[in-house]
C-alpha cells in the first residue's frame, strides 16, 4: 500500500513537472503592443549592466526576469524572433515589450514603429551565462576616464589604443565601427583575441591626444571604453 501510495505521489510530480514545462512555452501574450529602440540609447547600460547593442537580439520589458528568452511574433505578417530580456521598459502606457533594432528588423516593424504581436516564453531566465559577447564592453567610461592622467603620468608609454567594444560577432563588430566612423571617429581597427572576441578600436594615439578623443566619446554617446597602452 506505502509502496503504491509514492508510486502515485511520484507519478503526480512528474505529471505537474510536464504541465509546469508545457505553461512556460505557452503563448504568454495573444496580442500585445511592440515598439523598438535604436541609436539614441545605443552603447548605454542597460537596467542589468550590460551595454545596450541595437545590432543584437534583446529587448526591455517591465517585469520578466532578465535573460528570458521570449519569441516575439508579429501578428501582421507572422514573421517571428526570439529575445533575451535584458532591459526595463517600454515605460510608455499600452506597450508590453520594447525590441532591439535588429529585433524589429527581424519582424518588419521599422516602418510602423509599433506591431502588435504575440508573446512566447521558451527560454528560462539562467543567469549571466546565457549573457551574449555582443553585449559586453572593456570597463566603465568614468573609470577611464578618471585614471587616464594618472595612469599616463605612471607609464612610459606614449602611445595607446582606446577599445571602443568587444564582440563575438564581425558583423556586429562592422555595424558597430561604421556607427563611430560615422560620428567622426577616424584610425579605427580590429583586435581579434585568442579566444575569438574582436575588439573595435581607435588605434595607435600619441599621448596628448587620448583625452581630448575620450572628451569625444563621452560627448558622441559612446560611454564606455578602455584606454590600452600600445606595446608594439
Amino acid at each position: 500500500m506505502k509502496k503504491s501510495v509514492l508510486f502515485l505521489a511520484l507519478t503526480l510530480v512528474f505529471l505537474a513537472g510536464d504541465v509546469f514545462a508545457s505553461a512556460a512555452l505557452s503563448v504568454y501574450k495573444s496580442s500585445a503592443v511592440a515598439s523598438y529602440y535604436a541609436d539614441k540609447y545605443h552603447g548605454r547600460k542597460t537596467s542589468n549592466g550590460e551595454i545596450f547593442n541595437m545590432y543584437d537580439l534583446t529587448a526591455a520589458h517591465k517585469t520578466l526576469p532578465f535573460n528570458t528568452k521570449v519569441k516575439v511574433t508579429n501578428l501582421s505578417n507572422g514573421k517571428s524572433v526570439v529575445v533575451r530580456i535584458n532591459d526595463r521598459g517600454p515605460f510608455v502606457k499600452g506597450r508590453e515589450i520594447d525590441l532591439s533594432k535588429a529585433a524589429a528588423v527581424k519582424i518588419g516593424m521599422i516602418k510602423s514603429g509599433t506591431a502588435k504581436v504575440s508573446l512566447e516564453i521558451v527560454g528560462g531566465s539562467d543567469g549571466a551565462a546565457n549573457a551574449s559577447q555582443d553585449q559586453k564592453t572593456a570597463a566603465s567610461s568614468g573609470k577611464a576616464k578618471g585614471s587616464f592622467a594618472k595612469t599616463a603620468a605612471a607609464s612610459d608609454c606614449d602611445r595607446w589604443n582606446i577599445q571602443l567594444g568587444a564582440f563575438s560577432s564581425k558583423k556586429n563588430a562592422s555595424f558597430f565601427a561604421a556607427d563611430a566612423q560615422a560620428a567622426g571617429f577616424r584610425h579605427l581597427a580590429y583586435q581579434t583575441t585568442q579566444s575569438g572576441v574582436i575588439r573595435v578600436i581607435i588605434k595607435d594615439l600619441p599621448t596628448e591626444k587620448v583625452q581630448p578623443v575620450l572628451d569625444a566619446l563621452e560627448r558622441k554617446g559612446f560611454k564606455d571604453y578602455l584606454v590600452r597602452a600600445r606595446r608594439d
